[in-house]
């Protein structure tokens, strides 16, 4: 007989010491007109060891308790106590108050997890507890009478386990329903707040705790109450006047936090395709609720479809509510979801569609993965909210299109990789759960990790295939009815096992996959660049690696440190799609783990066929012009032709969640956004051209048709309109500004008449690209910062001859574009005659919108924020008090609808802060949380301010608040108002933080300093090698995470300069600086021959060779710290004509070696970069690569190239120097020949002299040597005239170097340590 496997320590704990509830039975009766609730509920509850039953229960007055009918004993204390504010004296900064608030808001966590009703049971059993702790809760299913069937899977039979059971039944009444249920106008709802169910009915608030539940609710009979289960039954009473009672039975256990009601004479709708699901509403938005569900079966079908089974319960209900009243606008339930009606919209509405039915689908995915299919721990939440997002991402790639899913999946990609530096968004790590309480869905971060939980899940379906991705969510759902065993508890271990099994992922893959991604936080961060050796054929590839967590931002107990400890990568190789001229070419050779810097190499299969570039003629036109001229190749043609690569796409299929950040010339990123269909890729070609810091005129004109072709995606178009106003600039002739009105006015203008023709949206993709043009025309900036006078005059066109009549669709949405746009102006001096104009448009709307309500009344709330963001422009000549008092006529509640008040409170925050500062702003919030009751409203408040206050912190403006105003916030933090909205006590404890200049989390409050993270071992194709230097490529507003390698610094080279040495940035925003730091030793050794050996050091600074091809030496010092380069900037200046194209080629040499060990070979990093700069338009191509050598390639391999290549040289008399630049016209070179010619012709003369005249021919050879060596000699002097000529401008030879398609100057900076004996 096999024995039962033994639990672990962390099992054999029981789940809940206060009992478990096998049934529970709610009973309650709404009395509407005195807005009171009498409650009754009876329990069947395993008693425990102790005798006693824990319950939680709150904001009741308990009348009586019985337990098996006999009157019981209890003791209760309220969760929410007054603050002593003695404590708050130590409050003297901000940094303080920050410590108090969060000291009170853990305080309040840890006080409201702990039951709070105990109830003493006469009986108690110690056998039947045991027995109990060794099932499990989960495995208890409901029997007659005091005894309860245990269903033990081992061995496949059944035993019977004697529990003592206890009917416990608690009549309560509710008189102030403050938090948890809400009473409104003629309507009853509850929320979803954490740990607020228990406000409305006593239940055992546990995260393991599930049961049957049996509700019963009574209510007027003009009254609909809509709860959770299936509705048996409704019974009238006879009652004056008459009272009905409706009837619910939830026959799948459920946690008591999805328990939900909603009691409002609603409107129901039953669905047309699918009988178990109802839609109701208010009387007033049927019409709306008919036009918004008309989808909803399509989303059911399919996951019903996808997932190869029914929906779990007997009846989905989808209940819409005023949204003043709803706290968020999803709140869930089991077997039914609380919306805001704002949600709701009718046929003329199209912006509002796509929003809509995506949190539709949300909602319906989250019942199946969240509350029929519920986390075994706390750390699990993550792979629930996951697989309900993937769910949802299924069906916007079937119902909205793929283009639409991957879109925002690369959006939500690129938010999760900013946002993703602590430890908060960690997914299943067990220190960020303990830290965080449960707030870990609240806020920012709450967002962050659900994509980032979508995200990791995505790259396991990349990883097996979407087939078996899908069978294992289909083992997850279908395993669930099993009675054997507690299968709806999904745990990440589970899940992981099931990735093996199921998915066929290796263990070891795993083994690192988990706790890479799932149980560490942080994304990783990729710089590349690119360099294309045409001698060999080969695309090289530059990779620095690092993070997005930053050094000190993680606690010790994150795992992060404790698992990551020796490397900074992430399992798995990341793939590089290369397109070429004879197709397109996939490389999976990119590891995610390796050292910091790496050089990947990759042979192209296309080949270039041998081509002639046409020489100008020696003769030249006496003006100096040249007659071939005009045949010099472009640079555009000549990159073409001398590379087979098209574009190149990193991480194509978006397998890895990672920044990446990739660098390629500006005619691969055009061929990207013209001829690759992917919408990622043309957006990040989009990007990439928008960040050029000016881009030459085939950009622009890529961009304009690129928003002119219909039959792309109408996302990636806007982009490319904003891209088209962000370039735009006097330096290009506003041609950017040009072609958005050219584009707008052939879609929307009449010809004839040359105004805007009425409107008409029946092509919606269209309407969406040009409801942005307004927009990015406003965003326009001229040189001084204002705009042009032609993008004021247009949105006032636009605003002043809008016409709708005619249109079936309403243009509520066009309008408030075009007032945003008002708002982003930035008037000049020459536009100010305008402004009476555009101020006389937004009134007239705010008329029109009181008389005729817009839709949701956001027209009325858009020209507010425009007419406080221009007062806030023209702060110097429009006085305050005449803005407020302007605001203040919208808060008045018997005018104004709700959002409008509530958008006028905001506009008074900002008028506060960019007035008077931060400490008025924090003044006036207090105030307004006095006046403000709607618990929606007092959120929507505080994540304003939190907003302010973030503004504050990152313009690090000194407007600290006082001791006053912190003692004020705390004061709300510790109140009753602050105890009923979870949503406003958070952000309150978020605005502590960022005032002090913190992460607005409560992980890693302790600040415990975490080990550094130093680079893997490489397991791609390439061979891992450390180094001692580092290449590092940064950008202004971001910074790589640190290493324990010294990085390699210099300051950035300003582009106006046009040197030669300057590598060419691709953002203007994000500039790309390669720094180099070179520490001079205090003496240097003198310059050694050119066959000297490479660990020898040398000396020769500012020596130059012949020709094109300079080297520089400098000895490096012994040391492993960072080493300063001296600058070179006034150097190698070369100038050239405007019509001409100009390219260099820069490359660094690095050579140290380490004192630590003797043993250590010395490392080499060499840098390439190439930088082609159009002289008229300032456009440019770049690319960048690095190389690393170690001395072994350095004794054998490097050494026996060099000597087979100058073997070759002498062989075959080549023409090229180290294959860069023809020397045919050098004069210096052809001297040589000339020179080495007369030798051989005198060595020919010397032997036939030899044999007529011994005497003679001697003495005559002796002076043919003399003559041949001062001749050599002179050869020296046309040298060191040279080299020294290198260092100057040399603009005659530089333009015919130019012209006849050289590649540049390519300079050498070789850097060698001296001798480990050396100091």
């Amino acid at each position: 007989m096999a024995k039962p496997r033994k639990q672990k320590s962390d099992e054999q704990k029981p789940e809940s010491s206060g009992g478990v509830v096998l049934h529970q039975k709610l009973c309650i009766s709404v009395d509407m007109e005195n807005r009171r609730i009498y409650g009754h509920t009876e329990m069947k509850v395993v008693v425990p060891e102790s005798g006693d039953i824990a319950l939680h229960a709150e904001n009741m007055v308990i009348s009586k308790i019985t337990v098996d009918g006999k009157d019981a004993e209890f003791e209760r204390f309220p969760h929410y106590q007054f603050v002593d504010e003695s404590s708050w004296c130590s409050v003297t900064c901000s940094k303080s108050a920050a410590d108090v608030a969060c000291s009170s808001y853990i305080s309040f966590l840890i006080r409201e997890t702990s039951p709070n009703l105990i109830i003493t049971c006469c009986n108690k059993s110690k056998e039947p507890q045991s027995n109990l702790r060794q099932t499990g809760p989960e495995n208890i299913i409901q029997n007659s009478g005091s005894e309860q069937v245990v269903n033990g899977c081992n061995e496949h039979r059944e035993h019977k386990v004697t529990l003592d059971v206890k009917i416990i039944c608690i009549d309560y009444w509710l008189d102030q329903t403050e938090t948890g249920i809400h009473f409104g106008e003629h309507i009853l709802h509850t929320d979803n707040q954490i740990r607020r169910v228990h406000c409305w009915f006593p239940c055992m608030y546990s995260f393991s705790q599930h049961c049957l539940f049996d509700l019963e609710f009574t209510v007027s009979s003009n009254y609909v109450a809509v709860s959770n289960g299936d509705l048996l039954y409704q019974v009238l009473s006879k009652d004056d006047p008459p009272r009905k009672t409706f009837i619910y039975k939830l026959n799948v256990p459920v946690n008591a936090r999805w328990i939900s009601l909603a009691v409002a004479p609603f409107e129901v709708l039953p669905d047309n395709h699918i009988g178990i699901v109802s839609h109701m509403c208010l009387s007033s938005d049927l019409r709306k609720l008919q036009n918004t569900v008309g989808f909803f079966h399509n989303a059911f079908s399919h996951y019903e479809d996808y997932l190869s089974t029914s929906f779990p319960f007997g009846s989905y209900k989808q209940v819409f509510i005023p949204p003043e009243l709803s706290i968020t606008s999803v709140s869930m339930g089991a077997s039914m979801c609380l919306f805001s009606s704002k949600l709701l919209f009718d046929e003329k509405v199209i912006d509002q569609t796509i929003e809509t039915r995506i949190k539709l689908a949300y909602a319906l995915a989250r019942q199946w993965f969240g509350v029929y299919i519920f986390a075994e721990e706390p750390n699990d939440e993550w792979l629930l909210e996951g697989l309900a997002g993937f769910l949802t991402d299924s069906f916007i790639k079937g119902f909205l299109g793929n283009n639409e899913a991957k879109y925002r999946r690369y959006k939500d990609n690129c938010a999760v990789c900013k946002a993703d530096t602590c430890g908060a968004t960690a997914l299943s790590s067990a220190a960020a759960c303990s830290d965080l309480y449960g707030t870990q869905t609240i806020g920012v971060y709450g967002r962050i990790r659900c994509w980032k939980a979508v995200a990791v899940l995505q790259m396991l379906e990349k990883q097996m295939g979407p087939d078996s991705f899908r069978k294992i969510l289909q083992v997850i759902i279908e395993r669930a009815p099993d009675p054997c065993r507690s299968t709806r508890a999904l745990s990440t271990k589970e899940f992981r096992h099931l990735a093996n099994k199921v998915g066929n992922l290796e263990r070891p893959f795993l083994k690192e996959f988990f706790p890479r991604w799932i149980e560490s936080c942080g994304c990783p961060v990729l710089r590349m660049g690119l360099s294309y050796n045409k001698r060999r054929n080969m695309v090289e590839l530059a990779v620095l690696r690092g993070c997005t967590v930053k050094v000190g931002s993680v606690s010790s107990s994150n795992p992060c440190n404790e698992s990551q400890d020796s490397d900074v990568g992430w399992p798995g190789m990341m793939s590089i799609r290369i397109h070429e001229l004879d197709g397109t070419y996939d490389h999976p050779i990119l590891p995610m783990a390796g050292e910091a810097c790496q050089l990947l190499e990759i042979q192209c299969h296309s080949k270039l066929a041998s081509k002639r570039i046409q020489k100008p003629k020696k003769a030249s036109k006496a003006d100096g012009s040249d007659d071939n001229a005009d045949t010099a190749p472009s640079q555009d043609m000549r990159t073409s032709m001398d590379s087979p690569l098209l574009w190149i796409r990193v991480d194509p299929e978006m397998e890895f969640l990672a920044d990446v950040d990739f660098l390629q010339p500006v005619h691969m990123w055009i061929n990207q956004l013209e001829k690759d269909k992917d919408v990622v890729a043309q957006a990040q070609a989009i990007e990439a051209l928008k960040s050029l810091p000016q881009l030459s005129f085939a950009g622009i004109n890529a961009l304009n048709n690129f928003l002119s072709d219909s039959k792309a995606f109408w996302r990636v178009r806007i982009e490319a309109a904003y891209a088209l106003a962000h370039t735009a600039s006097e330096g290009s002739d506003w041609a950017g500004l040009v072609h958005l009105i050219k584009f707008y006015k052939n879609r929307r203008y009449d010809g004839d008449i040359g105004l805007p023709r009425p409107n008409d949206f029946h092509d919606v993709p269209e309407y969406f690209v040009l409801e942005a043009i307004p927009h990015a025309v406003a965003m326009v900036r001229a040189s001084d910062n204002k705009s042009p006078r032609e993008a004021v005059e247009f949105l006032l066109q636009l605003l002043k001859y809008n016409d709708n009549n005619g249109n079936p669709y309403s243009d509520v949405y066009w309008l408030i574009t075009l007032i945003r746009s008002v708002g982003e102006l930035e008037l000049s001096q020459q536009s100010m005659s305008l402004l009476p104009s555009l101020l006389k448009c937004i009134d007239r709307l705010l008329q029109f919108d009181s008389f005729m309500p817009s839709y949701d009344g956001i027209l009325a709330i858009n020209c507010l924020h425009t007419l406080v963001r221009v007062a806030l422009k023209l702060s110097t000549t429009i006085p305050f008090d005449h803005v407020c008092e302007l605001i203040k006529h919208f808060k008045n509640a018997e005018r104004s609808s709700w959002k409008i008040r509530i958008e006028a409170n905001k506009a008074l925050l900002d008028l506060e802060y960019y007035f008077k500062g931060l400490d008025a702003a924090l003044c006036l919030f207090t105030k307004l949380m006095v006046e403000e009751a709607s618990l929606r409203g007092q959120t929507k408040l505080a994540v304003h301010l939190v907003q302010l206050c973030q503004i504050n912190s990152e313009s690090e403006n000194e407007n600290a608040a006082s001791c006053a105003t912190l003692v004020a916030l705390l004061r709300i933090l510790s109140s009753r108002k602050a105890f009923n909205n979870v949503f406003l006590r958070h952000h309150l404890f978020c605005i502590f933080q960022i005032v002090a200049g913190r992460v607005p989390t409560l992980h890693g409050f302790r600040n415990v300093k975490i080990n550094q993270v130093t680079p893997m071992e490489s397991t791609g194709e390439q061979p891992a090698r450390s180094t001692s230097l580092k290449l590092k490529i940064t950008r202004t507003q971001e910074v790589l995470a640190d290493t324990p390698n010294p990085s390699v610094d210099a300051p950035s080279i300003p582009e106006a300069t046009k040197e030669v040495d300057t590598v060419s940035n691709r953002s203007e925003g994000r500039m790309n600086i390669l720094k180099i730091r070179v520490k001079q030793p205090a003496s240097s050794s003198k310059a050694d021959g050119p066959d000297q050996l490479p660990g020898q050091a040398r000396a020769l600074v500012n020596e130059t060779e012949v020709g094109h091809s300079s080297s520089v030496s400098v000895d490096a010092p012994p040391m492993k710290g960072p080493i300063e380069l001296p600058c070179t900037s006034n150097q190698n200046i070369e100038e050239v004509s405007s019509s001409c194209y100009h390219e260099s080629r820069v490359t660094a040499i690095i050579v140290s070696r380490k004192l630590t060990n003797k043993d250590e070979d010395g490392k080499e990093l060499q840098c390439t970069a190439n930088s082609s700069n159009v002289l008229g338009d300032g456009s440019g191509d770049q690319s960048l690569a690095v190389w690393k050598l170690d001395d072994a390639s350095l004794d054998t391999d490097f050494l026996e190239r060099k000597r087979k290549r100058k073997k070759e040289k002498k062989d075959k008399g080549s023409k090229k120097k180290h294959g860069e630049g023809h020397r045919s016209d050098d004069p210096a070179y052809l001297e040589h020949n000339r020179l080495k010619k007369e030798k051989k012709k005198l060595v020919k003369g010397l032997a036939r002299m030899q044999e007529d005249e011994a005497r003679t021919s001697a003495s005559e050879s002796q002076d043919t040597r003399k003559v041949y060596k001062s001749g050599f000699s002179s050869i020296g002097d046309s040298n060191k005239l040279e080299e020294s000529d290198v260092h100057v401008s040399k603009p005659a030879e530089t333009t015919r170097d130019t012209l006849q398609g050289s590649k540049g100057t390519k300079i050498k900076i070789k850097i060698r340590n001296q001798s480990t004996g050396m100091s």
